[in-house]
């Protein structure tokens, strides 16, 4: 068996295990209600529930027999950013097919901002082949950004080898050529990262796809990207800073681009190529009330 099929067979396997998984996941939420009610109880010296008292045998030597990480509640996120911190993520960015030199300059742009990342050229390659290449050489994430007339407003993240994919818009992309007074110059140190107003589940989501792009830094990085929501729309910036003086609380920030407006419209549970797979979120613009609109 060549490898190739070895690795398709094997990314086969990875989606059965993860489907199946998923499908257990609304009884696992259910036996660990239960159970959190029953460490309850003992915890507070009370007796059980009613409804508890046939299945407390069962539910009890679960209790005794789990360990920290599953006493908790466990979903298909688990699994799919279930490696996350344990070792940098190695991001693949490409574009949309014959991009204009803008979008090429913007995908080089995102390169050169997500550490650990490689550029390639998509040329006349298949959504199904780019993932395939991706998978089989142990890239954990696919970004890709579109365009519309020579102006980026498109960017899918791809998690690898399960999913999910994650749709934005873009607007008002602003390269780092473009910024006023210049920009400053690109580090290499890994960035911190600030997600501001994700509180939502779906926020929280959403703050997690991102963030998983990019790998630990260290502490005194100085390094900073950002991304903040409003209203369902989230801006990125990044920038560097420096301390004036010896003045801990008194610091300068430096723009570094490229700068530019997000919108979630689609979160599918799957990779970029399956066009069957599940919706976990499609935005409605077209809610009654604001209340709905605003789900970050």
């Amino acid at each position: 068996m060549s490898s190739a099929a070895a690795s398709h067979r094997r990314q086969a396997r990875l989606r059965r295990e993860y489907l199946y998984k998923k499908s257990l996941s609304q009884a696992s939420a259910s036996d660990y209600e239960a159970k959190r009610r029953i460490r309850d109880a003992l915890s507070r010296g009370k007796s059980l529930p009613t409804e508890l008292r046939a299945s407390y045998d069962k539910l009890k030597g679960e209790i005794d027999a789990e360990d920290t990480k599953h006493s908790v509640a466990q979903s298909h996120v688990d699994d799919e950013y279930g490696d996350a911190g344990w070792n940098d993520p190695r991001v693949c960015v490409t574009t949309s097919r014959a991009p204009s030199s803008r979008l090429k300059q913007f995908a080089k742009e995102m390169k050169l901002l997500i550490p650990n990342s490689t550029r390639i050229n998509r040329g006349s390659h298949r959504v199904d082949e780019l993932v395939d290449v991706c998978k089989t050489s142990d890239f954990t994430d696919l970004v890709v950004v579109q365009e519309t007339r020579g102006e980026p407003d498109g960017l899918i993240v791809c998690h690898l080898p399960l999913g999910p994919t994650a749709y934005f818009t873009l607007n008002g992309a602003v390269l780092r050529h473009d910024l006023e007074g210049g920009a400053a110059p690109m580090s290499e140190a890994y960035p911190h990262i600030i997600l501001n107003q994700f509180q939502t589940d779906l926020g929280k989501r959403v703050g997690n796809i991102l963030k998983c792009l990019f790998p630990i830094p260290k502490m005194d990085t100085r390094r900073v990207v950002t991304f903040s929501n409003d209203s369902d729309h989230i801006s990125f910036r990044h920038h560097v800073y420096k301390k004036e003086g010896n003045k801990e609380d008194k610091v300068t920030l430096f723009e570094v681009g490229p700068r530019f407006e997000m919108r979630l419209y689609q979160i599918k549970l799957g990779t970029l190529e399956m066009k069957d797979a599940e919706n976990e979120y499609v935005l409605r613009p077209y809610m009654n009330t604001a209340s709905k609109r605003n789900v970050l």
